[in-house]
């Protein structure tokens, strides 16, 4: 505001003033503070008493520059803290209202200037101004007296200028609207003396200037006018009678004109404050004194009394020192001739600390974010203590170990702020107390609980309960099996604390890794896709990630590793010697051989690990088992004795080989042996040598499909024995019919080839079928029919015999089946 506008604004509140009575809206200065405290400044207004109620105090919006809008968006409100609340803002339009009838009189008394202390409290941030709005005084209060009359008995004896004291008017109101004059009527006998004292009043003394003549005038009466200074003026009288009597030419007379007491407040009714003491010089009635208590304007009569014989003074009230720090009692003594005197008790109240002090909770804040920076204002707290000097001293303390702090931003205000960085994982919320003493002995204190919450803020990613996991899984297992669990926690709280679980794209052999494990997105559960094999893979590992539900999302990955557990599902395979489909194949024993000659050596090997892998050999079946043994862990197969001339060339072995799985699978092998020194022998003992062969195929699988066959081929043969049945009663029907001449009929080969018109030759035909018709074995052999000895250089003992060997297309009726001919 510039110096222009001050002159301007002045001058419209000064005639306000003067010609409508109305309120004075002043703004009397602005006091910037330091920026850390939220005290901004004082505002001023001032206002008549007696306002009606809803009268504009000041436009409070336009004074702090904030704005109504702004008013209301940061929740402005007043505090007057334990006083009544005579002032109420109005957030619509911006304006200080009355909310209840201020009477000054009644607020302030006697006390100059009168004025009422409030704040003003602004949110957001949290701001506050101190209000000071001077209550002016009116003329709404005429001098009154205690009494309507008063009686004097003056002696004719009195002497001129003889002092007779009167009761003074009472004035509420103050400055010029209060008790300005008094005036008298007659002015006869007496005249009027005014004597100011030192607490502003007046006394009022009347004194005499003529002489009195009880013969001339026994009463008299007289007029004291007591007029205040307002506008208009106003008055109010008292009637003086006055009695003359004769001589009590004395008037009593104090030792002291002025005494001093103390007391502590909160005293004991009947405790003695101090004696006055005065004396008479004149004897009998007219010397004996009264004393008296002559205050009329405040409430010393309901607090202390005066013995009238002694002038001992007695409290008879409670005394505060928070309501009135100290009394002056006027003390009278007067004779029976009516002749007074006066003196001044002033009674000093001793402050006791008797006053806990009052917490103020201006501002609080329920919630905030635990990410919040240190040193931000959470609340501002005032203290207040009635009582005085050490005694209304307050200090606050708050509790210890916590991230707060007080800071006293000036006398009476603190500001709760963060000390320190917060963490909701720590502490989810605090309980504050704030505990205020003062200095007093015994001190008193109070204390407020403030309780804060922290809210989450998603500052913790999720962790997994182990750096890595190993999990194991059988071979052969069913799809969609669960392996085990992985599992992450959050310590962040609600949404932020939500796992979810995510299988990492990467890849095993070039195969999504998507298609051997899936991860479920809320349990972590970890479930086999497919169906593994220890023989293809043994192992493999993948990334999951755990990622939270906060905004943004927070995430961390561990690696699983996941290996897989052999089966014994694989049984042994004979890699030596080989089980030929169509040659046979011996190991050639000398005769001379000793105990111990190494024949062959059976080789196998088992796809699975382990003790699965683990292989065993036993001689089976032998056509000499004393001859013959094997070596369990090596299948070494050697004599046991000596081979003599009575054993058989023809020497047949099965070798069992198995594994140490649970269960265990095995497989046999057929070793040929020969007893013999030279290869005719061999050739003439092997040349009708049945070859045998075992297949080492899945069990289950040739079962079904013999069961398949054998259903085939009954069916088929039975469809073909009722067909070729009907052909041929079809036939012997037309046949039987008809006239052709008959020719017979003779198989091939009937002819004699050797001219004899017989067939000595033998055929013999060998058919072994077995459920798998391609593994069958179909042997036609004649007379003429060639063999063929084949030695393999690098094989010591081993020979082959191949012979040539014709497919025969029979009509069989059985699955298995062998027929010998002969022709």
């Amino acid at each position: 505001m510039s110096l222009l506008e001050m002159i301007l604004t002045n001058c419209v509140v000064a005639f306000h003033l003067l010609s409508r009575r109305t309120m004075i809206r002043q703004v009397l200065f602005f006091i910037p503070f330091l920026f850390t405290s939220p005290v901004l400044g004082q505002i001023s207004y001032s206002m008549n008493e007696e306002m009606p109620l809803g009268s504009v105090v000041g436009r409070i919006a336009e004074d702090l520059g904030v704005g109504v809008e702004r008013l209301k968006s940061r929740k402005a409100r007043v505090f007057f803290g334990d006083s009544r609340e005579y002032i109420e803002l109005n957030k619509d339009r911006g304006v200080l209202l009355i909310k209840e009838r201020i009477d000054r009189e009644a607020f302030c008394g006697q006390t100059m200037p009168c004025a009422l202390h409030f704040q003003i409290i602004l949110e957001k941030p949290v701001e506050f101004y101190r209000i000071m709005v001077e209550i002016v005084d009116i003329n709404d209060n005429s001098p009154v007296f205690e009494k309507g009359d008063v009686q004097f008995k003056i002696s004719e004896s009195a002497v001129i200028g003889s002092k007779f004291d009167l009761e003074g008017a009472v004035d509420l109101d103050v400055g010029v609207n209060g008790l300005q004059t008094y005036m008298l009527e007659p002015k006869d006998n007496f005249a009027l003396k005014l004597h100011s004292q030192s607490d502003g009043s007046r006394n009022v003394e009347m004194i005499l200037k003529q002489p009195l003549d009880r013969e001339k005038t026994e009463h008299l009466s007289l007029v004291l006018t007591a007029v205040d200074g307002g506008e208009p003026q106003m008055s109010g009288t008292m009637q003086i009678f006055i009695t003359v009597l004769d001589a009590n030419d004395n008037a009593p007379v104090f030792t002291k004109s002025v005494y001093k007491a103390t007391v502590e407040e909160n005293s004991q009714k009947g405790t003695v404050v101090t004696s006055v003491s005065a004396s008479d010089a004149d004897h009998g009635s007219n010397g004996k004194i009264k004393y008296s208590i002559r205050n009329t304007l405040d409430d010393v009569r309901h607090l202390f009394e005066v013995n009238e014989n002694t002038g001992e003074i007695r409290l008879i009230g409670n005394v505060d020192y928070e309501k009135s720090r100290n009394y002056q009692i006027n003390v009278r003594a007067s004779d029976d001739g009516g002749l007074t005197d006066t003196c001044k008790v002033t009674v000093d109240i001793i402050d006791v600390n008797d006053n806990n002090p009052l917490i103020n909770v201006m501002s609080e804040t329920n919630t905030i974010s635990e990410d919040v920076q240190s040193h931000t204002v959470i609340t501002i707290i005032n203290t207040q203590d009635m009582d005085d000097g050490e005694n209304g001293k307050v200090k606050c303390a708050m509790s210890e170990n916590i991230p707060f702090s007080l800071k006293s931003t000036e006398n009476n205000f603190y500001s709760l702020i963060t000390d320190s960085d917060l963490d909701r994982e720590k502490a989810s919320d605090y309980n504050i107390t704030v505990t205020c003493s003062d200095e007093g002995v015994p001190s008193l204190s109070s204390s407020v609980t403030l309780t804060l919450q922290i809210s989450d803020v998603n500052d913790n990613a999720p962790v997994f309960e182990r750096s890595s996991y190993e999990g194991y899984i059988v071979e052969n297992n069913t799809p969609g099996l669960s392996i085990f669990t992985v599992k992450a926690t959050d310590a962040d709280w609600n949404q932020n604390a939500r796992v979810s679980y995510i299988l990492e794209d990467s890849s095993v052999n070039g195969v999504p890794v998507s298609s051997y494990v899936s991860v479920s997105a809320d349990s972590g559960d970890i479930h086999a896709v497919r169906s593994f094999d220890y023989e293809q893979i043994k192992d493999f590992q993948f990334c999951v990630k755990a990622q939270d539900g906060g905004s943004p999302p927070l995430s961390s990955n561990v690696t699983v590793k996941i290996l897989i557990q052999d089966q014994n599902d694989n049984p042994p395979q004979v890699l030596y010697p080989v089980q030929t489909g169509g040659s046979v194949v011996a190991e050639m024993v000398p005769r001379s051989a000793d105990v111990g000659y190494l024949v062959t050596k059976v080789v196998a090997v088992d796809v699975d690990s382990g003790q699965n892998a683990w292989l065993s050999y036993k001689l089976q079946k032998a056509t000499d088992r004393a001859l013959f043994e094997v070596g369990l862990q090596n299948g070494e197969i050697r004599t046991i004795r000596q081979v003599t001339d009575k054993d058989a060339v023809k020497q047949r072995l099965t070798v069992i080989v198995e594994d140490n799985g649970q269960p265990s699978r095995s497989a046999t092998v057929i070793v040929n042996v020969a007893v013999a020194d030279s290869f005719p022998e061999v050739l003439s003992e092997f040349t009708d040598f049945t070859h045998d062969k075992e297949y080492n195929d899945n069990l289950t699988f040739y079962l079904v499909l013999a069961l398949a066959v054998v259903s085939f081929l009954f069916i088929t043969c039975l469809v073909v024995i009722i067909s070729v049945k009907i052909y041929r009663w079809r036939q012997s029907r037309i046949l039987y019919h008809s006239s052709l001449p008959v020719i017979p009929y003779y198989p091939p080969r009937y002819s004699d080839t050797l001219g004899t018109g017989t067939l000595p030759h033998v055929y013999n035909y060998e058919v072994c079928r077995t459920t798998d018709s391609r593994k069958s074995d179909c042997k036609f052999g004649t007379v003429g029919s060639q063999n063929v000895l084949i030695m393999d250089p690098s094989s010591t003992g081993t020979m082959q015999r191949i012979q040539s060997e014709k497919s025969i297309m029979d009509e069989l009726d059985s699955p298995l089946e062998v027929r010998v001919l002969q022709i």
